[in-house]
């Protein structure tokens, strides 16, 4: 008998795992997790699905033909597969997410190939999924079917997580998951269940960890992360607002951030939270949805484009250097020209700095799929179109008047050429200044002398961190 095989201490190769990331920064933070979970099974991370063990695609299922575009994508994905199996291996192949709970089915029947099917609140199951799906591969002869985890389980998936690493100066941290709104549009509700809130504790320690590990930036996800209601270990609950707080009394925490949020939940101790903690960034992603009332109640939305504007005025009343993003559907069932002016009139009094902006699509199972009065797709490709170039207009008119102003960028990465560095205003603005490399994961003042296609060029004031 060889040496090698007397030597069972010796540790087994290290396996590639590429993961690809659609959607929502909730999948990207999910995305991560998996990563996290996956590492101590012997798996590193790689930038192309050409030399991998395991990919993932994380899917995401808001908008339209979301499922075919992941059929699409494993229809690529096939060719790794049946050449590794010419050579005698495998790339093991995992369809995640939102489109992996609503069609986990219909994926094994159209894609066979697909080793592992598992909804976003089973991640922290993935290494027993893929032990188990080299089980089943080893007995099928040939012919198998995909290990499929598409239900809630009962105990928080983030009970099961190793702690998360930062891995540069910003950071996400979710803190809320799952939605009770149930607006007519949307699957969420079905693919992440019920709203639930991480308890204080675990939130706090994890932000610590990744202030420890070199973030200064967190931004907090939620699919409705204003409706973060977290019990204490005295059985208190705190709301956002108060966690906001406790948040930015963490040394070396300098910005914080959150998304998404719902007008619904803007309680009074956040909107005061925005003009009384110095951390939180003076930019908020406020989805309105629709500038009409009678599409907003179709939509189940539960405010009215007045409960909007009150509370935006709030919020600037507390910092008036808010700045707004938002999301639209234009083309909603029984959306008339009239409904898509009181959209047009809202974008234009509110003023936004960034959107995201879509015609309505079906999602199936939802109530609004069944509604009368579906609006023909050349009408909705063309208010899209207007209200995208109104956005547009807003976006390039609030940067062109940062240019000579002084503000703080986070340097976050690497310019695009050398002697640069890439960073992020307190807007999400990309913001790229000459500036050596040692000042990766500073804060910096600079002063902006130029506006570019999508993003601004600055010059640095002061090479001292902030």
């Amino acid at each position: 008998m060889s040496t090698d095989s007397q030597t069972p201490d010796r540790p087994a190769p290290r396996r590639k795992l590429f993961i690809k990331t659609y959607g929502c920064q909730m999948n990207v933070y999910d995305s991560k997790r998996m990563a996290d979970v996956l590492a101590p099974q012997g798996f590193d991370t790689t930038d192309t699905p050409d030399n991998a063990d395991l990919v993932i695609l994380n899917t995401c299922h808001i908008r339209e033909k979301a499922a075919e575009k992941v059929f699409s994508d494993l229809g690529r994905l096939r060719p790794f597969k049946e050449k590794a199996k010419s050579k005698g291996g495998d790339v093991m192949i995992a369809v995640a997410g939102c489109v992996a709970q609503a069609e986990g089915a219909e994926i094994s029947a159209r894609a066979p190939f697909v080793d592992i099917v598992l909804g976003p609140q089973t991640y922290h199951r993935l290494p027993e999924l893929v032990a188990r799906a080299n089980r089943v591969q080893q007995k099928s002869n040939g012919r198998k079917t995909a290990v499929i985890d598409t239900e809630f389980p009962a105990e928080p998936k983030f009970d099961y997580l190793p702690a998360p690493r930062a891995d540069g100066p910003a950071a996400f941290l979710s803190v809320q998951e799952g939605c009770d709104k149930f607006c007519t549009f949307c699957v969420v509700p079905y693919t992440r269940g019920a709203e639930f809130s991480r308890p204080v504790a675990d939130v706090l320690r994890e932000a610590r960890g990744l202030v420890a590990g070199g973030a200064r930036e967190i931004t907090l996800l939620g699919q409705n992360v204003n409706a973060y209601h977290g019990e204490t270990g005295d059985h208190s609950t705190w709301t956002l607002g108060r966690l906001i707080r406790a948040l930015a009394e963490i040394e070396g925490l300098a910005r914080i951030r959150y998304t998404t949020s719902h007008p619904r939940d803007m309680d009074d101790d956040l909107i005061a939270a925005h003009g009384d903690v110095p951390q939180l960034m003076p930019f908020l992603h406020l989805p309105v949805q629709s500038g009409s009332d009678k599409i907003l109640a179709e939509m189940n939305r539960n405010h009215t484009r007045d409960d909007y504007r009150r509370i935006v005025d709030r919020l600037r009343e507390g910092r008036a250097d808010l700045a707004l993003s938002s999301d639209f559907i234009v083309g909603f069932p029984g959306e008339t020209d009239a409904d898509f002016r009181a959209t047009m009139d809202l974008v234009r009094d509110i003023g936004f700095v960034q959107s995201y902006s879509f015609k309505y699509s079906k999602r199936p199972g939802t109530p609004a799929a069944a509604m009368k009065g579906q609006v023909p797709d050349d009408v909705s490709t063309a208010r899209l179109g207007e209200l995208q170039a109104e956005l547009d207009r807003q976006l390039r008119s609030f940067n062109a008047a940062c240019v000579g102003k002084t503000m703080d960028v986070l340097l976050t990465n690497p310019g695009r050429h050398a002697g640069q560095m890439g960073g992020r205003s307190p807007y999400l603005q990309a913001v790229h200044v000459d500036a050596p490399a040692s000042l990766l994961g500073h804060i910096v003042p600079v002063r902006i002398t130029t506006l570019e296609s999508y993003s601004l060029g600055a010059d640095l004031l002061d090479a001292k961190a902030a």
